[in-house]
């Protein structure tokens, strides 16, 4: 109990409560959001822009050729304030002229792609627009957070929601659509010019430092590149039980009984958001690290106990409440996605990023990698005869297997790091 006490306070004292108040706001705030876009934009047109931005949602990850996370781990190395500041001002630079790049080449391919959707290729051209201002607003977050200022790093990104909620009821409410889309570029930008203000920083047009080199760029692009894979492979179900049961009903059955499931993911990533900084400036701090990680185990394997246990027992009090009746049929698939989420809790939300904290983010993006190839094969065979408990047992089983590799690949490279 003295562990998890200590981790407690230790995540407070970093503001991690803020972030968490704030994590939860933004969520509600987005879905408040696209429920009001549903109420005041043509279905038929809201479906073909929602269709263009999953595509540039691929894309925001690799935007700036994912410099942004690049920031985040060599910033935190760095010790003096003025070289910190000089790698914000080489990031922002490069990585904004790499986001135009990536628009222009989006705009330039889609030209010849033969979308299905009518106005497709016109909303993807104007959505394009999203990657540079993620960016920056990526960009913003992050510099609070090399600051050890958590409070403004949950603020920017309530506000952010906030103003996003606000913009489209204004602007859909005149221009539907156009508006819709207006709202999703401008909300990002218009954020990060109110608060890159109070970052406080000098700005350098000769920023360059000695840490920024080949491997400064690879280790954004591999962050980007494995945020990609990662979203790839929470679609990859969906796809699959599409192609292979061709019936969108079952398509729809599997979406919502993995609502719960993977939106809990959001516990592990607020309490990385609020340390990664903290635990990366003091990674050769080898019994600090063996202690934050023990701490990090202990609490969340009693939080996955305890959620484990609500949901054998409720499961299909759960299912019912929230979905309908007719969803408590599937509390089996439900509850394999829980027990597959403590693989993530566990072992993938913590060695995961402590492989990017040491440098070796791109050992994720194999993992995740091997993950798909091996979704991929599982669910061909089991979707068949299981149907959606088929697909629940692969994202299950994988959970576990990306987690525990992630342990073995760090407990093996840590021990390599001088």
């Amino acid at each position: 109990m003295r562990l998890i006490k200590s981790f407690i306070n230790g995540f407070i004292s970093r503001s991690g409560n803020a972030v968490f108040i704030s994590t939860v706001l933004s969520r509600a705030l987005s879905f408040f959001g696209s429920w009001i876009a549903l109420e005041l934009v043509d279905n038929k047109e809201l479906g073909v822009i929602l269709f263009a931005f999953s595509i540039i949602q691929f894309i925001i990850p690799i935007g700036g050729f994912g410099l942004h996370q690049s920031l985040v781990r060599y910033g935190a190395l760095l010790k003096s304030n003025d070289d910190k500041e000089k790698l914000f001002s080489y990031v922002l630079i490069k990585g904004g002229l790499a986001s135009v790049l990536l628009i222009i080449l989006v705009v330039f391919i889609g030209q010849y792609i033969p979308f299905q959707f009518e106005n497709t290729y016109y909303y993807l051209s104007l959505l394009s627009s999203a990657i540079l201002s993620h960016f920056i607003f990526e960009l913003v977050k992050t510099q609070f957070r090399l600051q050890h200022k958590n409070i403004l790093f949950a603020k920017v990104e309530f506000w952010q929601n906030f103003l996003l909620v606000l913009l489209i009821f204004v602007l859909s409410t005149y221009f539907s659509g156009l508006g819709y889309i207006i709202a999703i570029i401008s909300s990002p930008i218009i954020t990060s010019l109110f608060y890159i203000k109070k970052l406080r920083i000098k700005f350098h047009s000769n920023s360059k430092l000695s840490i920024v080199n080949i491997d400064f760029w690879k280790y954004g692009f591999f962050g980007g590149l494995s945020n990609v894979a990662s979203q790839f492979l929470f679609v990859i179900d969906i796809i699959l039980i599409g192609y292979l049961m061709n019936n969108p009903i079952i398509i729809t059955n599997y979406r919502y009984i993995s609502i719960i499931p993977f939106s809990l993911l959001f516990l592990p990533r607020i309490f990385i958001a609020t340390d990664f900084v903290s635990f990366t400036e003091k990674i050769n701090q080898k019994e600090y690290i063996k202690n934050y990680i023990k701490s990090y185990m202990l609490f969340f394997g009693i939080l996955s106990l305890f959620i484990v246990s609500i949901c054998y027992v409720f499961g299909n009090s759960i299912l019912g409440f929230v979905f309908g009746d007719e969803y408590a049929r599937y509390s089996d698939s439900f509850f394999i996605l829980i027990v597959g989420i403590v693989g993530v809790f566990i072992f993938r939300g913590i060695f995961g990023n402590l492989l990017s904290s040491i440098g070796k983010i791109k050992v994720n993006y194999y993992i995740t990698c091997i993950a798909i190839i091996i979704n991929i094969i599982s669910n061909y065979f089991l979707i068949p005869i299981y149907g959606i408990k088929g697909a629940a047992i692969t994202s299950s089983l994988l959970m576990w297997f990306t987690g525990l590799l992630s342990w073995g690949c760090f407990s093996y490279l840590y021990k390599e790091l001088k």
